[in-house]
Protein backbone atom coordinates (compact mmCIF):
# COMPACT_ATOMS: atom_id res chain seq x y z
CA UNK A 1 0.00 0.00 0.00
CA UNK A 2 2.60 2.82 0.87
CA UNK A 3 4.88 1.45 -2.34
CA UNK A 4 1.63 2.67 -4.82
CA UNK A 5 1.39 5.98 -2.56
CA UNK A 6 5.13 6.57 -2.98
CA UNK A 7 4.42 5.70 -6.93
CA UNK A 8 1.76 8.03 -7.41
CA UNK A 9 3.23 10.70 -5.40
CA UNK A 10 6.13 10.35 -7.90
CA UNK A 11 4.12 10.04 -11.09
CA UNK A 12 2.50 13.51 -9.75
CA UNK A 13 5.88 15.39 -9.42
CA UNK A 14 6.66 13.63 -13.06
CA UNK A 15 3.33 15.07 -14.50
CA UNK A 16 3.97 18.48 -13.00
CA UNK A 17 7.79 18.81 -14.22
CA UNK A 18 5.99 17.65 -17.97
CA UNK A 19 2.98 20.38 -17.27
CA UNK A 20 6.17 23.64 -16.32
CA UNK A 21 8.63 22.29 -19.59
CA UNK A 22 5.61 21.94 -22.18
CA UNK A 23 4.62 25.64 -20.51
CA UNK A 24 7.76 27.04 -21.11
CA UNK A 25 8.27 26.28 -24.61
CA UNK A 26 11.29 24.02 -23.72
CA UNK A 27 12.05 20.05 -24.72
CA UNK A 28 13.45 17.13 -23.69
CA UNK A 29 15.21 13.75 -25.74
CA UNK A 30 13.19 11.26 -25.13
CA UNK A 31 16.22 8.66 -25.84
CA UNK A 32 18.17 10.89 -22.78
CA UNK A 33 15.37 9.96 -20.37
CA UNK A 34 14.88 6.92 -17.82
CA UNK A 35 12.03 6.83 -15.39
CA UNK A 36 11.54 5.00 -12.04
CA UNK A 37 15.57 4.51 -11.04
CA UNK A 38 16.86 4.44 -7.84
CA UNK A 39 20.59 5.50 -9.33
CA UNK A 40 21.38 8.06 -12.27
CA UNK A 41 24.62 7.79 -13.97
CA UNK A 42 25.66 11.92 -15.03
CA UNK A 43 28.94 13.31 -15.93
CA UNK A 44 30.98 9.68 -14.41
CA UNK A 45 29.17 10.24 -11.08
CA UNK A 46 26.11 8.01 -9.88
CA UNK A 47 23.44 10.48 -8.03
CA UNK A 48 20.87 8.32 -6.26
CA UNK A 49 19.15 8.48 -2.55
CA UNK A 50 22.48 7.78 -1.17
CA UNK A 51 23.64 10.88 -2.42
CA UNK A 52 26.19 11.71 -5.21
CA UNK A 53 29.72 8.91 -6.11
CA UNK A 54 31.86 8.61 -8.47
CA UNK A 55 31.45 5.98 -10.85
CA UNK A 56 33.34 2.69 -9.53
CA UNK A 57 35.42 2.50 -12.96
CA UNK A 58 36.22 6.21 -12.55
CA UNK A 59 37.03 5.54 -8.50
CA UNK A 60 39.42 2.45 -9.84
CA UNK A 61 40.78 4.46 -11.95
CA UNK A 62 41.60 6.78 -9.39
CA UNK A 63 43.04 4.05 -6.92
CA UNK A 64 44.98 2.84 -9.76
Amino acid sequence: MVEMEIEEGYDNIVEEVLRRIAENDLFIKPEKCVEKVREVGFLRVVMGPDGVKMEKEKFQEVVD
